[in-house]
């Protein structure tokens, strides 16, 4: 029995080393400095995809800079990974004037801890190299609501925040859907330097004439949430096709994004709230329905008629 004792108190012990603790108070927030209109942005064009390697060439990440920064100045990107350090060398090397969120990807666990820890290091090394244009880093992007695909649990996620937060300068986040900050966020808040939060109307069955209105009652939920703590949100968006009976039907409309965006942004620079849009581009590897939809272009590049005067 004293055994049985001394081995469990051991594993207790070698527990407590191993998990993360609480915080009674957050971290020392860093300031975050994010200027100007902002939006999503990969580049993935027809016959490229993340998912089988064959990336964007640099000549057409500079096209789609160029591109991006007659109307915005801020750009987040989701992994570290060549196409997101193209992304930074091209701005670097051809004078671009945006600034970047770098992401770090975080896939399943257990299963990908080689690949995190790849990103980990990388996107520590991407935000130290380019510090001049990194001007956040976020770790993992909805890996804890619970319907996601690529689930990591939230001890692991407050892990790599310090490990990323202990190597970088600047101020780093964790984005995932709004539901899940409201409701289960407060030992992470106290981890990261400022909220990233995702919300979608359409995809929660809400049309257009909800579309801005419930989209200010998430943000609302989860400022009143975390009082005190900066809530940037990172998605937002409207489909121009959307497929399934996941939405309103006949959703996704090109005038109701158009709409929308408008609402949107009048929104966020009469409140003074940074929103990243979603997305830049269409993106067709990921398919022919609603996800491959969100862009304010189209996959050739072509301005739908929200960016069209």
């Amino acid at each position: 029995m004293r055994r049985l004792l001394r081995h469990a108190l051991l594993l207790l012990f070698l527990g407590a080393l191993v998990a993360p603790g609480c915080r009674d108070a957050e971290v020392d927030v860093r300031p975050l400095n994010l200027n100007g209109p902002a939006i999503a942005y990969s580049g993935y064009r027809d016959g490229q995809s993340p998912k089988t390697g064959v990336l964007p060439s640099q000549d057409q990440v500079a096209e789609d800079l160029r591109i991006l920064a007659k109307n915005w100045n801020l750009i987040r990107v989701y992994a570290a990974d060549r196409h997101g350090e193209d992304v930074l060398e091209v701005i670097r090397r051809e004078g671009i004037d945006l600034e970047v969120m770098l992401g770090i990807w975080l896939d399943r666990e257990p299963g990908a801890e080689q690949d995190n820890a790849r990103q980990i290091a990388e996107g520590i090394r991407l935000a130290n190299a380019y510090e001049d244009l990194v001007v956040a880093v976020n770790v993992g992007n909805e890996v804890l609501i619970e319907w996601t695909e690529h689930p990591v649990e939230e001890g692991q996620v407050v892990r790599y925040v310090r490990q990323v937060r202990e190597a970088v300068k600047q101020p780093v986040t964790v984005a995932d859907n709004y539901v899940w900050w409201r409701d289960h966020g407060s030992a992470l808040a106290r981890e990261v330097d400022f909220i990233t939060m995702h919300t979608y109307p359409l995809w929660e069955r809400r049309d257009i004439d909800e579309g801005l209105s419930y989209t200010v009652e998430n943000y609302d939920e989860v400022r009143a949430a975390h009082p005190g703590k900066t809530v940037v949100i990172g998605e937002a968006g409207w489909a121009t096709y959307t497929e399934g009976n996941l939405h309103v039907p006949r959703g996704g409309d090109e005038v109701k994004q158009k709409r929308y965006y408008e609402e949107l942004m009048q929104w966020s620079r009469d409140a003074g709230v940074t929103v990243f849009l979603f997305e830049a581009f269409d993106e067709s590897w990921k398919g022919t329905g609603t996800e491959g939809h969100w862009g304010l272009f189209t996959v050739d590049r072509e301005a739908k008629p929200v960016m069209q005067a």
